[in-house]
């Protein structure tokens, strides 16, 4: 596309999307990553009418949010119109997203999720930031103080949000200064972490303006996530517990720098 370079692949019925020869998903698997990246949120609101999604063009975190019922309207804001059209409209990939983007309750915009966050002016009760990996300076922007600030203005009272936040194991650093980050912006945060086998463990944010209180029902279709997973993925053993001195601003990029860092060192080993 204009923006990246997109492959999917299938074998033995698992179908798999690389962006710029990064994975993103395995069909196989993908329901640990999104189940952990929504319903942790979801399920600690308390009325989670106006849901944003901030990536996610496949339309998995989608998939999971259109499933609660108490949910009136979704805006997904991807910047790349060719992933949302590739999966609102291919057949093999709607399947994959029970055609999430057909549902009514769904608004996509196609634009830079920073532009979009620093000139909107309404209110969610749900943030999901499903953005990739900070591998480079423009994407480093989606996860700076002033972009997290920028967000919160956005929230609802009592709202709450999830962030991906990197592989807590290999990039510990980083993760670490995404929640330290998140804390900057002025949140309450709760870390968390999932098991995904295409993956391997990896890590989100909860985030909100109040404290982060606890799940106490769930519905009973999750393939996962349950009360005892919920607990289970905050606790942390110690190799995956780091402190970091500095947060990531627009100014000093520091989270792509110290990702690289930590990233090129595993690929080096």
């Amino acid at each position: 596309s204009n923006y990246q370079r997109i492959v999917l692949t299938q074998e033995k019925g698992d179908i798999r999307l690389y962006l710029d020869g990064n994975l993103q998903f395995s069909s196989q698997d993908e329901y640990r990553y999104h189940e952990s990246l929504v319903w942790p949120a979801l399920a600690r609101s308390a009325s989670p009418k106006q849901v944003l999604i901030l990536g996610g063009g496949d339309g998995r975190a989608l998939r999971e949010v259109l499933r609660d019922t108490d949910v009136e309207n979704v805006t997904l804001v991807d910047l790349d119109p060719a992933i949302t059209e590739l999966f609102s409209s291919a057949p093999a990939l709607t399947e994959l997203n029970n055609g999430a983007f057909s549902d009514p309750r769904v608004e996509v915009v196609n634009t830079d999720a920073f532009t979009w966050a620093r000139d909107a002016h309404r209110r969610f009760d749900v943030f999901l930031v499903d953005v990739p990996d900070p591998t480079i300076y423009l994407i480093g922007c989606l996860f700076s103080v002033e972009f997290y600030r920028n967000l919160g203005a956005l929230l609802a009272d009592g709202g709450i949000m999830a962030v991906q936040s990197t592989a807590p194991y290999i990039s510990t650093r980083s993760f670490r200064m995404i929640g330290k980050t998140l804390q900057e912006a002025g949140f309450e945060i709760e870390p968390y972490h999932a098991y995904v086998p295409s993956f391997g463990d990896w890590g989100f944010t909860l985030a909100s303006h109040t404290a982060i209180g606890e799940v106490s029902d769930l519905p009973d279709f999750m393939r996962y996530y349950s009360l005892s997973e919920d607990k289970r993925m905050r606790e942390f053993p110690e190799d995956m517990k780091a402190d970091v001195a500095i947060v990531n601003r627009l100014e000093n990029q520091a989270l792509v720098q110290l990702f690289q860092l930590e990233w090129r060192a595993v690929n080096v080993d």
